[in-house]
């Protein structure tokens, strides 16, 4: 078997196929909760659609989340005054039937009254910005303004026809096996980044090609959101990951180069053993750029 051969079926086995349950009680929450906000928003017309993994095509069994966002008319106040209305209001609506837990701009929401089962579903409340329902404000905490532009269509567009979709799902998955933690948006900014002149070569040289410039050129890289490029500024978040990026790709190359491609991917402890991931940890204060908020495992 080729190296390219095992990524492939290492691929088939994280792919959810149309058939999976686990894809149809995905879908199943959505449709419920899709009912639930259009009934008790019936003055208004929300657009309810996919977003995240699922829409992208690079959803993993590993760790996956079905993101839903719940956009209302720019002018439209039924649902709210502000973002944070709406926000809030969505939220209280939810917790009526789940247990809502809230995040910046989504709202996660779990089931049951003893142990809390995490139904894989994030709703995201937001308000389009004009009549041609594209660009959408969201609410955020941090944000300037308690608000994020953003556009749904474009992130999804943007790595969904990237070409490069295999070599993204691999790498959350290298993220998954190795234990670290980098925000997936990032991550996939990344990839299409680092892979745009490869999409033809074989998987394996895409992601060693990855593993390479993170090891060896990661200061120079940087991250741009596609559809909001100057007023969501990822520079401060991608600095504060660029350490363990840097030196899980270096462990993971060195892991290539003694062991193979199973241990890349191994399932029990990842890329990464124990003294690994402790040295990892331990060096990021050393190794993380100045002026870069600190890594958290």
């Amino acid at each position: 078997m080729t190296a390219a051969d095992y990524l492939n079926s290492v691929l088939a086995n994280q792919k959810f196929g149309s058939g999976d349950q686990q894809l149809k009680d995905l879908r199943a929450k959505r449709d419920e909760v899709e009912t639930l906000l259009r009934s008790s928003f019936s003055s208004c017309t929300p657009s309810i659609r996919y977003a995240g993994s699922y829409a992208k095509n690079t959803m993993i069994r590993e760790s996956y989340d079905l993101d839903i966002v719940c956009y209302f008319d720019h002018e439209d106040t039924a649902a709210g005054s502000s973002l944070k209305e709406i926000y809030e209001n969505v939220r209280d609506l939810l917790a009526a039937k789940y247990v809502v837990q809230p995040k910046t701009s989504a709202l996660r929401l779990e089931e049951g009254n003893g142990d809390k089962k995490y139904t894989h579903v994030d709703v995201v409340p937001g308000r389009f910005t004009d009549d041609s329902r594209s660009d959408a404000f969201i609410f955020q905490n941090s944000a300037e303004k308690n608000r994020l532009k953003t556009n749904i269509d474009t992130h999804v567009s943007h790595i969904r026809d990237s070409g490069l979709t295999d070599a993204i799902c691999l790498a959350k998955l290298w993220r998954e096996r190795s234990g670290f933690s980098v925000k997936t948006f990032i991550l996939e900014l990344l990839v299409v980044d680092v892979l745009a002149g490869f999409k033809k070569k074989p998987i394996d040289e895409q992601l060693i090609h990855l593993w390479e410039v993170l090891r060896d050129s990661i200061d120079s890289l940087t991250v741009e959101d596609p559809a909001n490029p100057e007023g969501n500024d990822l520079s401060q978040v991608f600095a504060s990951q660029k350490p363990v990026l840097q030196y899980a790709a270096e462990t993971t190359l060195r892991t290539l180069e003694s062991s193979g491609w199973e241990s890349v991917f191994r399932e029990e402890n990842g890329g990464l053993d124990d003294a690994e991931r402790a040295a990892l940890i331990s060096s990021i204060p050393q190794r993380r750029q100045q002026g870069s908020r600190p890594w958290s495992p």
